[in-house]
């Protein structure tokens, strides 16, 4: 490679890089205007809503990038103490011996 040809391309100005620095802090804006619930999806459908014209996989790459994650909410608890069904009576006694077919059904369903 020419030393122009390096020197050249390292003193280019990083256009993808400027508009990346506007969109960030659009993004923080937001993010921090709606106290971190709002993740990727709801950050890229407002800044649709604001005019821009961005993927939704850019948003996804920078809020990585700046470490942007939202708030999910509580799983509930779900526990329930006491008889749940009824159980049905032992009639067999767990005694499976028969002497002709079809005398006794048995089944593992609930």
């Amino acid at each position: 490679m020419a030393k122009s040809t390096y020197y050249f391309e390292i003193s280019k100005v990083d256009v993808v890089g400027s508009r990346n620095e506007e969109l960030m802090t659009k993004i923080q804006k937001i993010f921090d205007y709606n106290k971190g619930r709002y993740g990727v999806r709801r950050v890229h459908k407002e800044l649709v809503n604001r005019g821009y014209i961005v993927n939704h996989k850019r948003i996804q790459r920078l809020m990585h990038a700046m470490e942007l994650f939202s708030k999910r909410p509580k799983e509930k608890y779900h526990f329930y103490k006491g008889e749940v069904r009824k159980i049905a009576d032992n009639i067999i006694n767990r005694d499976f011996h028969i002497t002709a077919p079809l005398q006794k059904w048995k089944t593992d369903v609930l």
